[in-house]
């Protein structure tokens, strides 16, 4: 970090808190593919978790700051409390509540959680701001029917951006199909606007002196099953976690085929954002949805 950059992350905390901020030290943090993180610490002990990225990415970190604002007033997981964000120069950045964050907690207590998060609900699908799923933006405008929503805020924008991003024919082709055949997946099937974490891989929780921690959101208000669905795409949550989480809240017998539809959303994603073998994975997927749907 610069001398500059510092310095404002120092005037952004004293500004929130009310109480002034003198930097003593810094670290590198590693984690994600989309931003950089760094432990700020100050002479009063205070230490912060810090996320930087391009200028341009900073109404990506205010999303991120409203979302982490919404699950925790839902008062049913613990967050870590947004505290500033702002622009220094040619970086963005954004300032959370420094969690000490280890593997050592209950995934059943995980679980139970998310239910309860779950249960948080409102009228319609979708929220009152768009974000971003990853560092690709993420549409969301309110819907009061969920297959809509799914189709022209979730899949339909990934094949698009696939398309620009010179996705086989062939996948863009079968796309297309999927997009129409869509109902097939929801016969009796009404799910109600559940609070949704967003983007629930394995390296998106952690547990504080043993309480479970959701963090880096892209919340929306959705059917729950796609944050379930995420839970199995890349691992990382046990069996203790499913079946705590079905003990509170069991799922429609469906979920066994939604899930890989829900997690076509993320591959399309990684395709998008990384490229790679990603195109054939979901191209895969949609051949095995499309032989399900008739």
């Amino acid at each position: 970090m610069t001398p500059a950059l510092l310095a404002d992350l120092a005037a952004a905390i004293g500004s929130a808190t009310g109480k002034p901020f003198v930097h003593e030290r810094q670290s590198i943090l590693s984690g994600g593919c989309v931003n950089r993180g760094f432990a700020l610490s100050g002479a009063d002990g205070r230490s912060y978790f810090v996320k930087l990225n391009d200028a341009g990415k900073l109404g990506m970190f205010e999303a991120e700051a409203d979302g982490l604002r919404d699950l925790e007033a839902a008062g049913a997981i613990r967050v870590p409390r947004p505290i500033a964000s702002g622009g220094s120069g040619d970086t963005a950045f954004l300032i959370l509540e420094w969690l000490p964050l280890d593997g050592r907690g209950r995934p059943g207590d995980l679980g139970r959680q998310l239910a309860r998060l779950h249960r948080h609900s409102q009228t319609e699908f979708g929220w009152w701001r768009d974000n971003c799923i990853g560092s690709t933006p993420q549409h969301n405008s309110r819907m009061p029917d969920w297959v809509e929503f799914f189709q022209t805020q979730r899949l339909r924008p990934q094949l698009e951006l696939a398309r620009r991003n010179l996705a086989p024919r062939g996948l863009m082709q079968q796309g297309e199909r999927l997009l129409e055949r869509l109902d097939a997946f929801f016969p009796g099937h009404r799910p109600i606007p559940s609070l949704l974490h967003g983007d629930l891989w394995g390296g998106n929780h952690g547990y504080a002196d043993g309480v479970p921690v959701l963090f880096d959101p892209a919340i929306y208000y959705g059917d729950r099953e796609a944050d379930l669905a995420m839970t199995e795409l890349f691992g990382g949550y046990p069996s203790e976690f499913h079946g705590a989480y079905r003990e509170a809240w069991p799922l429609d017998p469906g979920y066994r085929v939604r899930k890989h539809l829900y997690n076509l959303y993320h591959v399309l994603n990684h395709f998008n954002l990384f490229g790679g073998g990603y195109a054939a994975q979901a191209a895969g997927m949609i051949g095995r949805l499309l032989a399900e749907a008739g």
